[in-house]
């Protein structure tokens, strides 16, 4: 079972998500986020994406912030400012009311005035040594990082140096299409020629992945197709995974995850964990 994200980021939900992240982001999103031993990252997302669901309204929050940035780094017209237009993406694919997107817009812009964030990266360890990366956007460092640094503490993790676990992942663009609607020759025609550098069959649904600059060109070829995408994000996808097959260690690490993205101030959670199908059945068992 490897995370990596909502960033779900949402992610979809990087989740992704964020990017489930989460998104879904990102869901993250990443959120992020390939075939590999365990669970794939399909499994990953939808596990991100049902938490992405019951908050939908922090979800959304996450997703602003995305906005309000993209806009203040570059502007507000998503024809020239790319990542404003991948942000206004994600936030489409969880149903974020149109209102909310050009509000956030105009927050970004100075238009409607509001708090100026900042985009930090931190790093560490979580339960049983898996590499622990959270993309925090905050309109204050100064409460964020004892917040975050607790969070590691009291769920037995450890933050690291700038730099000690980035190298272990890769920045991806990530979608699920949803197999049985599709035919795999026509899918990977329309994403090869919209940027894809990967297109594989993962259970139910084939798993795309693209670099980041061709994360909205290929969103827009398959929504154009009109082909059941379940998941979009902009991840970090990691190069190996760590097994997991200790139930209590898992149950730990999850719960350790799960803690991370609930934070208002974290846009995505990516890991390099991989829990094995049997320590995943017998937590969901539980």
């Amino acid at each position: 079972f490897q995370l990596s994200t909502f960033n779900f980021q949402l992610s979809t939900f990087n989740f992704q998500l964020s990017t489930f992240n989460f998104q879904l982001s990102t869901f993250n999103f990443q959120l992020s986020t390939l075939p590999m031993a365990g669970h794939s990252h399909a499994s990953n997302i939808k596990h991100r994406k049902a938490l992405v669901d019951k908050k939908r309204s922090k979800l959304w929050g996450k997703l602003s912030k995305s906005i309000i940035v993209a806009a203040q780094m570059g502007g507000g017209d998503p024809d020239s400012n790319i990542r404003l237009r991948t942000a206004i993406i994600d936030a489409k694919a969880v149903s974020m009311p149109k209102d909310n997107i050009e509000r956030a817009i105009k927050k970004g812009t100075g238009e409607l005035g509001g708090e100026t964030y900042e985009e930090i990266l931190y790093e560490g360890y979580g339960p049983g040594g898996v590499a622990i990366l959270c993309e925090i956007t905050t309109d204050n460092r100064n409460r964020t990082a004892p917040e975050i640094r607790k969070l590691f503490e009291i769920r037995e993790g450890k933050l690291g140096a700038t730099g000690c676990v980035n190298y272990l992942f890769d920045r991806k663009g990530l979608f699920l299409v949803a197999a049985a609607t599709v035919a795999e020759d026509r899918l990977m025609e329309i994403a090869l020629d919209a940027g894809a550098d990967d297109v594989q069959l993962e259970g139910d649904a084939f798993e795309i992945t693209c670099p980041p600059e061709s994360y909205v060109a290929l969103a827009e070829a398959l929504e154009t197709a009109k082909f059941d995408v379940q998941s979009k994000q902009l991840s970090r996808i990691p190069k190996s995974t760590v097994e997991i097959n200790d139930i209590e260690t898992a149950r730990k690490l999850l719960a350790f995850i799960e803690e991370l993205d609930d934070h208002d101030d974290v846009q995505s959670v990516s890991s390099n964990y991989n829990i094995l199908d049997a320590t995943m059945a017998a937590i969901e068992a539980d």
